[in-house]
């Protein structure tokens, strides 16, 4: 129990397991699961990112402990609360959601959620109406243009992930009122334009990340 409760407490520095503040923003570590293992993911190589020494929960928290650390939080420099961290964030959808809806009511963040466009495949169901109660924005890896570049470097436990992934991407464009597909800056020029158009077709943006 005390190494959960230190993965969630704020320390006097800033650093905690669960969030981690950036400029206008604070970042949530959800869960550790994915249903991916992307190439390039930074928890292959680092514990930790920003303020945070590790991302890595000896379990991952309950909502109770969640909306603790949002508690301890001070919000009152921050107007953005982003799901991103070393996992996927709707595979704890619940969680996601209800503590997503104490951060509006309680606290008046805007909601973001990185996403790797998964999740209806992981739940058997179209969650989207569901984000859609509480996100803002959504940020969706889109890491390749093509269906074979995609499964080689993002390495997804579903045969039909790049289908899947576009089609929730479209669905999110119906219901949420910011959507963005993304890939990395290692891609080349012409992988990121295909990206791109791809993005469009979807009536979505797209943006390049940097490899970090």
């Amino acid at each position: 129990m005390a190494q959960i409760l230190y993965t969630l407490a704020k320390q006097p520095n800033g650093q905690n397991g669960m969030t981690v503040g950036y400029a206008n923003q604070v970042y949530v570590n959800l869960t550790n699961q994915c249903d991916c293992g992307c190439r390039f993911c930074i928890r292959s190589h680092h514990d930790g990112v920003g303020d945070a020494d590790t991302l890595w929960h000896k379990q991952d928290p309950k909502l109770e402990e969640i909306k603790a650390a949002m508690d301890a939080f001070d919000f009152s420099s921050r107007k953005e609360l982003v799901y991103c961290g070393y996992g996927e964030p709707t595979c704890a959808l619940e969680n996601l959601v209800e503590s997503a809806r104490y951060a509006k009511e309680k606290y008046g963040l805007r909601i973001r959620v990185n996403t790797n466009g998964l999740g209806n495949l992981y739940h058997g169901r179209d969650i989207v109406p569901m984000l859609a109660e509480v996100t803002d924005s959504i940020s969706i890896s889109l890491n390749a243009p093509n269906k074979e570049a995609y499964m080689e470097v993002t390495r997804p436990r579903f045969e039909d992930a790049f289908e899947g992934m576009l089609a929730f991407t479209a669905e999110c464009a119906k219901r949420i009122p910011q959507v963005k597909m993304t890939v990395v800056d290692v891609l080349p020029e012409n992988e990121i334009e295909d990206s791109r158009k791809l993005a469009e077709s979807l009536g979505v943006e797209l943006r390049v990340r940097k490899f970090v």
